[in-house]
């Protein structure tokens, strides 16, 4: 089989474009490969250039590589051009980095390429925490924020994160219109790019990673501080900061993980860079064991999540989960303010706990659908109310409303002060969670998901939405079903997205919404558990053998075994 040639001739325009030494050499391997017959090589080429890597309300991510559709100077050159250009000229965008492979490279690329269009280009001298640059778009005044990261994905994946002047990521309709605009900018031929020290480039001093700190540090309350923390960075970027944050608010008894302090493009001590995987924790585990830790603090590589170990009592640290965290952190953030038109928010699929503890401490309470853009938005629609707390399942938590994204440090500090306290009044992080469940009762939740590896993956699992949609189930697991909410079209409060709520007669939910970037299906399941007057561990138990019911009933409909990763 022969490579078509308008693939070819395609294929050699965009490395003749491409500013990257690196890009340009495997590209031009690949066309040698493809011109020589080899078909793998072929389909790669067909892949890379079947379309463009999509800009969406989470910007750009995806594998580093050469052509449109994979991470790159060029892709990133294209993306700087079109924000250029939605913007237009004297706005003022802040750019900063991590350390992944090349993050550097794409924050200078971006700043030459917004200073050659007549913009003001804020940029970090050195590598920053996320939620550092989502602070400085607002402390700056600027008009946009650009964050060169791909947070916890795997070590051969970058990304490019877009805010806007309000410090919160793009939301429809602004991603299709800056998309609209790389595209027409791509079209249009070479991207002009001013040099490294065009005096429209302006280098952020120190202050402002300054003002970050007192800020978060003044959140935490006077108070106890005797607390042992392991901390990690996971080979990212926040360890800096996290540990002068810790320090400053008065927690100067932090061992941190050696073999995961400096940041590692490669996070060699990690298959997946993420404190909700599996292993993910296993060395600050063994620290924490060798030294006593009473809690283990740690952060993703760009340092927007928040993870967390406790010990339960048997000398095992046990990984909180996001909800668990999300709980005892909006506990604490509600405990700490007063006011009415205070306002918390989580999403549709995390746990409905802060639902009832938002309605007992007599505040507002919104629900969203997943993503940090939308868990802020609430505070930006309605800014007669005062957001105090959201948070997300998947390790996201804001415990206020300067960093109008997830923030892993600030979180992190408030998780020990919390932390601190109950130690002081001889209490357990545990038994702040039994206190919380003896109130509003034991809300056990689990997430499973249902992956397709296979060329079809997307297309099963749209056709068993729409075969769920059009016969939802009458009872799960015995227990009848009340409401089945479709949340495709919205639902009034709630912008459209793909997803299924489906709310049970004994007051669990489940939530069913496909992953959107991945062939993965995902299923959110809650329920809640009267502790009455048994201990807090048989609840537990209870609760849990209730959602695993719940996951092989929903497994049953969908005509798979629950067992399946």
């Amino acid at each position: 089989m022969s490579v078509p040639h308008d693939l070819l001739d395609t294929a050699r325009a965009w490395r003749e474009a491409d500013p990257d030494d690196d890009t340009q050499a495997e590209l031009g391997e690949l066309l040698r490969q493809a011109e020589s017959g080899d078909l793998d090589a072929e389909a790669d080429l067909a892949d890379r250039f079947g379309g463009r890597l999509t800009f969406g309300t989470a910007g750009l991510r995806g594998e580093m590589g050469a052509g449109p559709r994979r991470m790159n100077r060029l892709v990133v050159r294209q993306a700087a051009a079109g924000l250029a250009r939605w913007l237009g000229p004297g706005a003022t965008v802040v750019i900063g980095f991590d350390a992944r492979h090349k993050s550097d490279v794409f924050a200078h690329d971006t700043a030459r390429v917004l200073a050659a269009a007549g913009l003001r280009a804020q940029l970090f001298p050195a590598t920053c925490p996320t939620p550092v640059l989502a602070f400085a778009i607002r402390a700056l005044g600027a008009d946009a924020g650009v964050m060169c990261t791909a947070s916890h994905n795997p070590a051969r994946d970058n990304g490019y994160k877009v805010y806007l002047g309000d410090g919160a990521q793009i939301i429809p309709p602004v991603d299709a219109e800056i998309a609209a605009a790389i595209e027409a900018v791509a079209a249009a031929g070479p991207i002009a790019v001013a040099a490294e020290d065009d005096p429209a480039i302006e280098r952020i001093g120190d202050d402002v990673a300054e003002s970050y700190l007192d800020h978060v540090v003044g959140l935490v309350q006077p108070g106890p501080r005797v607390l042992r923390i392991v901390y990690t960075p996971m080979h990212g970027v926040g360890g800096a900061v996290a540990v002068e944050a810790l320090g400053r608010a008065g927690f100067t008894d932090v061992h941190e993980v050696v073999d995961q302090a400096q940041p590692d493009p490669d996070f060699p001590t990690v298959a997946f860079p993420n404190p909700e995987e599996p292993g993910a924790l296993d060395l600050a585990a063994e620290l924490a064991r060798r030294v006593g830790a009473d809690v283990v603090i740690a952060n993703d590589p760009d340092a927007d999540r928040l993870g967390v170990m406790v010990a339960d009592g048997a000398g095992h640290y046990v990984a909180l989960n996001g909800n668990q965290i999300g709980a005892l952190l909006g506990e604490r953030v509600l405990a700490t303010s007063t006011g009415d038109d205070r306002l918390v928010v989580t999403t549709f699929v995390s746990s409905h706990l802060l639902a009832r503890m938002a309605k007992a401490e007599g505040v507002h309470y919104a629900e969203v659908p997943t993503g940090f853009k939308w868990v802020v938005r609430p505070g930006l629609t309605s800014p007669e109310l005062h957001f105090v707390f959201g948070f997300e399942e998947a390790l996201g938590f804001s415990v206020d409303e300067a960093v109008r994204d997830k923030d892993g440090i600030s979180a992190g500090l408030r998780f020990a002060e919390l932390s601190a306290v109950a130690k002081a009044e001889g209490r357990t992080v545990w038994d702040t969670l039994e206190a919380l469940a003896r109130r509003h009762g034991e809300h056990t939740t689990r997430t499973w998901s249902w992956r397709i590896d296979e060329p079809d993956g997307l297309g099963r699992i749209a056709a068993a939405m729409a075969a769920v949609r059009a016969a939802p189930p009458n009872a799960l697991a015995a227990t009848p079903v009340e409401r089945v909410s479709d949340l495709l079209d919205g639902d009034g409060s709630l912008p459209p997205t793909d997803a299924l709520v489906v709310e049970l007669a004994d007051g669990s939910r489940v939530a069913l919404r496909p992953s959107g970037t991945e062939p993965k299906l995902k299923v959110y399941v809650e329920v809640v558990e009267p502790v009455g007057d048994d201990t807090y561990a048989v609840a537990r138990q209870r609760g849990q053998a209730r959602v695993d019911a719940l996951i092989e009933a929903v497994a049953t409909v969908l005509g798979v075994d629950s067992s399946c990763p």
